[in-house]
């Protein structure tokens, strides 16, 4: 028996439908076990969430790392000059700690406002 042409694009349709669901289903079911996942390994953890000034500092330090590594991977910047700025990343980064040794292992706003201002003189060297 042969079929005819609508007949044959209507189950065509059908099944197109049917792999597009499977795959959306999948695709859903992928991300939703994606998401769970980042959620979780995206969360504070105690330390953090007792020592967010600290926290905050030590997220400013470690981007511009990165952005210094960058700098240098696209040639923007020499390795003497990497290394300089990394020098004062580790000054700050130990300053701070200095600072929490001081007060129970918290840093005070004023401190954290000190340590961001001298983050701030080397951020404007990176892009420079």
């Amino acid at each position: 028996m042969k079929r005819q042409p609508s007949q044959l694009h209507s189950r065509g349709t059908i099944m197109l439908n049917k792999k597009t669901l499977t795959k959306a289903a999948a695709l859903i079911a992928i991300l939703g076990a994606f998401a769970t996942t980042a959620s979780s390994s995206y969360a504070d953890t105690t330390w953090q969430k007792n020592h967010p000034r600290r926290e905050q500092v030590n997220n400013r330090l470690e981007n511009q790392n990165d952005r210094i590594k960058n700098e240098v991977k696209e040639g923007d910047m020499s390795k003497a000059k990497a290394a300089k700025l990394r020098k004062a990343d580790r000054q700050i980064r130990q300053e701070e700690r200095d600072m929490a040794a001081q007060n129970g292992g918290h840093i005070t706003k004023q401190e954290q406002k000190t340590l961001n201002q001298q983050e701030n003189a080397i951020s404007k060297k990176i892009g420079s």
